[in-house]
């Protein structure tokens, strides 16, 4: 069965975090403007097509409803290996002495001419099989995104982290830190500002994960391998992008919808506290009457005033006050020909659904949500990707939209 688009795998053996190939003035692959990275050398990448080879891929990346935070994207990718050519110490291999944790991989796929990444990170491991008889040998090589490089480094004081700068500005400071690209980062300026760096032991992650809470912003690594952070004004804008409709009839089509109708995400009484400040309480009675006192507590935040510390937790409350009942997760299918191919390989978090589903007894649960997951499941006869959706992370009032521009509905950003 043919796919509906060309998957296709790389593997590169280099060191470092960068993706893509040298700029190389001249040459017919590596000198296209617009699809080469400027580098120091002219010499080729060594780089491999493993997709002849590939027999599984499986992806998943996404934010973590339960701990309200982006995770690891993670990539499973099975190949052949007939010839033990990613065994380390068959030196016959073309692959010997290039194999190595943290190498990097991406998968794409191709439709119309057009290229969409749906991952990029870096191999943590090699899970080898060489079956006895008859059966061929394979690989599972199991890869990261850069959640895991940050994870691993450790920082104390962090260079230019000064007091009164915006939580953008510190998040490129501590990248700057840790050496992670400047070409792989798209960073907003925040609308809170920070305290010095706290110098305190931790890892970049966690420094990372400060700041953006300290905003109510998003930080996280799209299919690129891009360092994306999003200050909260432009967290509420995408609630008023154009949603892209799926239901039994006229949208795209969807199977195993998950409903889900709890307290989980009932957060009706938050307490945060800033390095060196006293704890900001926020609270919504009406809640707290309705479902009983669900409590979140923050503390060594990097905002630097107690009322920037307060209007976090004021806002985190008031999104989070209220529940109703969900729709966390649907499976589409691309084998399907009423799925357009491009609109569902173009999905990336904040992408605005709304789902329609007929109930038995003839209701319709109509939800607009945001994409916050993806895991796809990719073989040679299947394409299949369950997409995870969410509530908006934190709202606002988007003038002239018909879901967030209705006063009295939202709330205002500070």
């Amino acid at each position: 069965m043919t796919l509906p688009a060309q998957i296709s795998v790389s593997f590169d053996f280099t060191q470092g975090a960068t993706f893509g190939y040298p700029f190389t003035i001249g040459d017919a692959k590596y000198g296209k403007l617009g699809t080469g990275t400027l580098a120091s050398t002219t010499t080729l990448e060594p780089t491999v097509d493993l997709t002849p080879d590939v027999r599984q891929i499986r992806i998943t990346r996404g934010r973590n409803v339960m701990r309200d935070t982006y995770e690891a994207g993670t990539c499973t990718v099975r190949v052949l290996d007939p010839l033990s050519y990613f065994n380390p110490q068959n030196t016959s291999s073309p692959y010997f002495g290039l194999l190595s944790p943290l190498r990097k991989l991406r998968v794409s796929a191709t439709f119309n001419d057009v290229g969409y990444f749906l991952f990029s990170g870096y191999t943590t491991e090699y899970l080898y099989t060489y079956p006895q008889g008859q059966e061929t040998g394979y690989v599972d090589i199991i890869c990261s995104d850069a959640f895991r490089l940050m994870q691993q480094a450790t920082v104390t004081t962090v260079a230019s982290a000064t007091a009164g700068q915006d939580t953008g500005t510190r998040i490129n400071a501590i990248l700057n830190q840790v050496s992670f690209p400047t070409s792989m980062r798209t960073i907003d300026t925040g609308q809170t500002t920070c305290i010095a760096d706290p110098a305190t032991a931790r890892t970049s992650l966690d420094a990372v994960k400060n700041a953006e809470f300290s905003e109510q912003g998003a930080f996280f690594f799209n299919s690129e391998g891009t360092a994306i952070f999003l200050n909260r004004t432009n967290v509420i804008k995408k609630y008023g992008d154009t949603p892209i409709e799926f239901d039994q009839t006229t949208g795209i089509p969807y199977t195993n919808l998950v409903f889900a109708f709890d307290d989980k995400l009932i957060i009706n009484s938050a307490g945060m506290t800033r390095v060196g400040g006293t704890q900001q309480v926020a609270e919504n009675a009406t809640s707290i009457a309705k479902y009983f006192p669900h409590q979140s507590n923050q503390e060594n935040l990097v905002a630097q005033t107690d009322t920037d510390t307060l209007n976090i937790a004021r806002i985190y409350v008031a999104t989070r006050q209220e529940t109703t009942i969900r729709i966390d997760a649907m499976t589409v299918d691309l084998l399907d020909p009423d799925v357009p191919t491009d609109t569902m390989l173009d999905l990336d978090y904040f992408s605005n659904l709304k789902i329609s589903n007929v109930q038995p007894d003839g209701s319709t649960i109509i939800k607009t949500l945001q994409a916050q997951g993806f895991s796809w499941n990719i073989t040679p006869n299947a394409m299949q990707v369950t997409v995870t959706t969410l509530e908006p992370i934190i709202e606002g009032f988007i003038i002239g939209s018909a879901v967030s521009g209705i006063i009295g509905s939202s709330i205002m950003a500070y």
